[in-house]
């Protein structure tokens, strides 16, 4: 296998972690896309909607998506689990994956392609061009406020974001912290306690740095 990424992207950087808590080493190919090469013919023969990551396989297929790469990953190396095992623990982990997905990385990603004057006229990934919405990324911001709010009150609770034990949903949710800190300076507030303990307990981790 060799996995097409980007050591700036965070996306990539959730499917580098995953692979390193399967204890997996597979190829990497880093796309330059400060030099635009994900809108090369090479690349969008890989990926034609000019995104990273992708995986490619053996044979040549190619698997976009993280959530698709990830799902491939589990199934071919199925321990240790990080989607879940029991029926009731895997929908949990897609329902707080989607979540943490939706009301806080795709706020986070928002904001900054709607605001960095390199993204002019690239306001949403893909192969269309779409020009950018400064009101959005104000939007934005408050929608990243509220994820911390809201995932603050769900670890009160829990010690994962999908219950008892260390899932996906954990490496969205972390990556998704670190994109609001670096991309939009939205660190943690310090009133989020329970998220805080959350976060040094996951960030320890070896994988976190993949």
């Amino acid at each position: 296998m060799i996995l097409h990424h980007s050591a700036s992207s965070p996306n990539s950087r959730r499917v580098r972690i995953f692979l390193a808590e399967k204890g997996l080493s597979i190829s990497l190919v880093t796309v330059d896309l400060g030099k635009g090469e994900q809108h090369s013919d090479a690349y969008r023969a890989i990926n034609p909607r000019r995104v990273v990551p992708t995986l490619v396989l053996e044979d040549g297929t190619a698997i976009g998506e993280v959530p698709a790469i990830c799902r491939y990953i589990e199934d071919t190396h199925p321990t240790p689990p990080l989607l879940g095992e029991t029926a009731e623990e895997k929908a949990l982990v897609v329902m707080w994956e989607r979540r943490a997905e939706l009301e806080g990385f795709a706020a986070v990603m928002e904001a900054i392609r709607n605001s960095a004057p390199g993204l002019k006229g690239r306001a949403i990934a893909g192969p269309h061009d779409y020009e950018q919405i400064p009101e959005l990324a104000e939007r934005s911001k408050l929608r990243v406020k509220n994820f911390f709010a809201d995932f603050d009150a769900r670890l009160r609770e829990v010690p994962f974001v999908a219950g008892q034990r260390f899932s996906v949903a954990d490496i969205t949710a972390l990556v998704t912290v670190d994109f609001a800190a670096k991309a939009i300076n939205s660190p943690v507030p310090s009133e989020h306690r329970s998220l805080k303990r959350w976060y040094d307990v996951i960030s320890s981790r070896s994988s976190m740095a993949a």
